[in-house]
């Protein structure tokens, strides 16, 4: 048994971790700070909107087509290509002077986004002995994580005291670095031809579709928090967005190991509705600020964490082997297209309506997710 645990954290194992947290420490330093940016040039509430749901719309348009990259080129040379274009844009937000400019970059770091979270997610089931697939994705979560648990609330501490240029100039080099770290993958198949199902048939696939569904709706909200919670509770302090999202990344990364733990031995099926019911609640008290600001980050972070690591598994158990970067990819465009479009529709309703009503809507959009959940348990069930 001892032979087994150690085989697990490998060379390739360690350098796709590696890589993995040096590319998410330059994506969440930019996650909330570049719409704050786009706010403060002249975008306003709809601009900051519109920054996170350009770079979620390259995001998920590049993940529709890496079932394709991978077939033809394998995972080497699609996550260097992925690693320079989310780090290398990112410095030319320091030159951006309008709303237009910060869009281009944007998109351009957007591609490169989806192509890592594709790549990462099938590279660490492949690499990972079968018996401790499970052990392999919780240890993938936390790489994940833990940039978002820190690196969000920094990147607002930075602006408040240095400015946008450290933040931008942070953001561009974390990925490098993960470009780096990547030429320790050692020999990784992911080029092999397959049989395997494209974007479109794996949403065609019911059992696929409403996992993509259940998890769309949470990711959603979440692209509205990250977004507008940085303009609903400025400044520092103890009841400020910035300690919300600090709360928000460590209660998430304890309910996805919770999750994980819990999936394990009773099944994942059983977090979906605690989840859901958990983080609509959430983000209701959010609304109320003060501290029931932190009480709302750390009931959202719980559900969001166990619905991400229930969906992952769930997903990656209903495809083929030949598939896992099917499952990849509809999982993470779930991620990034629930949370591009979250942002962008909801900053009509923050523009129109306030932030509280946003939030509020948000919660109903969680609830309405239960009907699903039931309605995959009954499919699943044998007659």
């Amino acid at each position: 048994m001892r032979d087994e645990r150690r085989t697990l954290l490998t060379g390739p194992m360690l350098a796709m971790i590696s890589s993995t947290l040096a590319s998410l420490v330059g994506f969440n330093l930019l996650l909330s700070t570049v719409p704050l940016y786009a706010d403060k040039v002249g975008g306003g509430s709809t601009g900051a909107g519109f920054a996170t749901a350009a770079f979620m719309l390259s995001t998920v348009l590049a993940q529709t087509q890496m079932p394709r990259a991978l077939a033809r080129f394998g995972y080497k040379p699609v996550l260097a290509a992925g690693l320079l274009s989310l780090g290398l844009p990112a410095f030319l937000y320091a030159t951006a002077d309008g709303l237009s400019t910060i869009l281009a970059v944007t998109l351009a770091r957007g591609v490169g986004f989806g192509i890592i979270t594709v790549v990462f997610g099938a590279v660490v089931v492949e690499l990972a002995p079968p018996e401790r697939r499970g052990e392999a994705l919780g240890l993938f979560g936390i790489a994940i994580a833990l940039p978002s648990i820190f690196c969000n609330p920094l990147s607002l501490w930075f602006v408040e005291r240095s400015g946008y240029w450290l933040v931008f100039l942070l953001g561009g080099a974390a990925p490098l670095l993960g470009f780096v770290s990547f030429f320790g993958l050692g020999s990784v198949r992911g080029g092999r031809r397959s049989n395997g199902a494209g974007f479109l048939e794996g949403l065609s696939r019911g059992p696929l579709l409403r996992l993509v569904v259940i998890f769309a709706a949470c990711t959603m909200v979440g692209g509205v928090i990250v977004t507008f919670l940085p303009l609903a509770a400025p400044g520092a302090g103890a009841f400020s967005a910035a300690t919300a999202i600090l709360v928000l990344g460590l209660s998430m990364t304890a309910g996805r190991l919770w999750a994980g733990r819990f999936g394990d031995r009773n099944g994942p099926r059983g977090l979906l509705v605690p989840g859901l019911v958990v983080a609509a609640l959430g983000v209701a008290t959010l609304a109320q600020g003060g501290l029931a600001l932190l009480v709302g980050a750390t009931l959202f972070g719980l559900g969001f964490g166990a619905l991400q690591s229930a969906t992952l598994v769930m997903v990656m158990a209903r495809v083929s082997k030949d598939e896992y970067g099917l499952g990849s990819t509809l999982w993470n465009a779930a991620f990034d297209a629930g949370t591009g479009l979250g942002a962008f529709l909801f900053g009509f309703v923050v523009g129109a309506s306030g932030f509280s009503v946003a939030f509020y809507l948000c919660a109903a959009l969680l609830l309405a997710a239960l009907p699903i959940v039931r309605r995959d348990r009954a499919a699943s069930e044998p007659a």
